[in-house]
């Protein structure tokens, strides 16, 4: 995406999204341990947009790597 200002509203309006979801899936990881993989994806994906807000585009390239178990990017 080439577009700063397009890049940035996307951005603000998945982080408006997700954020929700991110604190419910804290609040819901104390009694179930195996939300933790879902709510750091969410995480990251929250992290991403905030970076792209700030101005600096993209900053992972979203592969998961075979020596990462839990398949996170990065």
């Amino acid at each position: 995406m080439n577009d700063p200002e397009r890049t940035k509203v996307l951005a603000q309006s998945l982080l408006e999204m997700l954020t929700p979801y991110e604190e419910e899936l804290i609040a819901l990881e104390r009694d179930a341990p195996g939300l933790v993989h879902l709510r750091r994806a969410v995480s990251i994906a929250i992290a991403e947009a905030c970076y792209c807000i700030g101005d600096h585009g993209p900053a992972v390239q979203w592969t998961a790597s075979a020596s990462d178990p839990a398949g996170e990017a990065g």
